[in-house]
């Protein structure tokens, strides 16, 4: 996966570290900025010495941490993540996301990791700096990120999308030939469907989509093959 994506974002001078984190192998990718060495973490899971030992090999320096939702292989790390990148480049790193309906999740991460029978990996709760809403555009390290909610996995998922790089980081919406779970209390999976043929698809069919779990794809490919959505 890694070396794909870094060839499609190399031209643009944007860089691209996927780390693999928790036992569910959750996709913490690491943008960064080859001329300022400036980054931001999406999805900081878990095992953050690996995280941050790929910010020490490229001499990055974070601007925010993104949350896409608040299941804890995708923020359980992002406490302690924050907490040493902070102290580290003495000002404050801020967590960012998922929206305010993801926040019961987020209070929850040390009794999710006792429900799906993770190993003690020091994962923890995360409060957040700010939530996100629809349609907010945040802008780090060289690239522009717009805000699209897509529900069904979790009440308050989100997406970001980097119009001019072709990219949307779609947490765990949008798979390779799958969709996110919706099989917990609060899922629903005719939403999610609905959210992705409404939301995502609009987007382009040659957006590269840079799920949570796995491999990328295309959303012209999903529209296509997707059993979950054809």
């Amino acid at each position: 996966m890694k070396g794909w994506v870094v060839f499609m974002l190399q031209a643009q001078g944007m860089r691209l570290d996927v780390v693999p984190v928790t036992i569910a192998r959750q996709n913490c990718s690491i943008f960064w900025e080859e001329t300022t060495r400036t980054a931001v973490v999406i999805d900081p899971g878990g095992e953050v010495p690996h995280i941050l030992e790929k910010i020490r090999q490229n001499d990055l320096k974070v601007e925010m941490i993104l949350l896409t939702h608040g299941h804890f292989d995708h923020v359980g790390g992002a406490h302690d993540l924050r907490e040493i990148l902070s102290q580290k480049q003495r000002e404050v790193v801020p967590v960012i996301g998922p929206a305010q309906a993801d926040d019961f999740l987020l209070q929850g991460v040390e009794e999710q990791v006792k429900l799906f029978g993770a190993p003690d990996q020091n994962l923890k709760n995360v409060k957040v700096d700010r939530y996100l809403s629809g349609g907010e555009i945040l802008e780090g390290a060289g690239r522009v990120f717009k805000v699209i909610i897509v529900t069904g996995h979790t009440p308050g998922h989100v997406a970001f999308f980097d119009e001019a790089n072709k990219t949307l980081l779609a947490g765990d919406t949008l798979f390779a030939g799958t969709i996110g779970r919706t099989d917990f209390p609060y899922g629903n999976h005719d939403l999610l469907v609905r959210e992705i043929k409404t939301k995502i698809f609009p987007l382009g069919d040659d957006i590269i989509v840079l799920p949570g779990h796995g491999r990328p794809t295309k959303i012209g490919i999903e529209k296509q093959s997707n059993p979950f959505l054809t």
